[in-house]
């Protein structure tokens, strides 16, 4: 806290207080760890695009609620264009993985149909979002 207060030329006590009222608005959800996956035996990343069969405001929702249930999915985007959600999947292996899909996917009477992405190298990955014109 001393540390940002420094660098906004604020003292820690108006830095606490700024990211306590940033928390009951909203505008910052959590704090999270970056967890190297591959030192957690999640070396796999795949990014899993999902066409569903039907779409109506109770399927989408139910999806999203399953996919939200999942361990292995980091992330679940409702999407516009030729299918329906994009899903971040990490995997310990492609034994992992295919267990999953059958599991999720195949065993779902609604997904229409689905493909896998394998990620083969990440050159960045950002959590920040930029504010206010401010690129760093």
């Amino acid at each position: 806290m001393r540390s940002l207060a420094q660098r906004l030329g604020s003292s820690p006590a108006t830095c606490q207080r700024r990211i306590a009222q940033m928390r009951e608005s909203g505008v910052l959800q959590r704090q999270v760890a970056l967890v190297d996956r591959k030192l957690v035996g999640r070396p796999l990343t795949v990014f899993v695009s999902v066409e569903l069969e039907r779409q109506n405001a109770a399927l989408l929702r139910q999806f999203e609620l399953r996919m939200a249930a999942e361990p292995d999915v980091m992330a679940c985007y409702e999407v516009s264009g030729e299918f329906d959600f994009l899903l971040i999947v990490t995997a310990e292996s492609m034994e992992h993985y295919h267990a999953f899909t059958r599991e999720t996917f195949s065993s779902n009477h609604n997904v229409r149909n689905f493909k896998s992405m394998f990620a083969m190298n990440c050159s960045k990955f950002e959590t920040r979002v930029p504010l206010g014109g401010d690129s760093g």
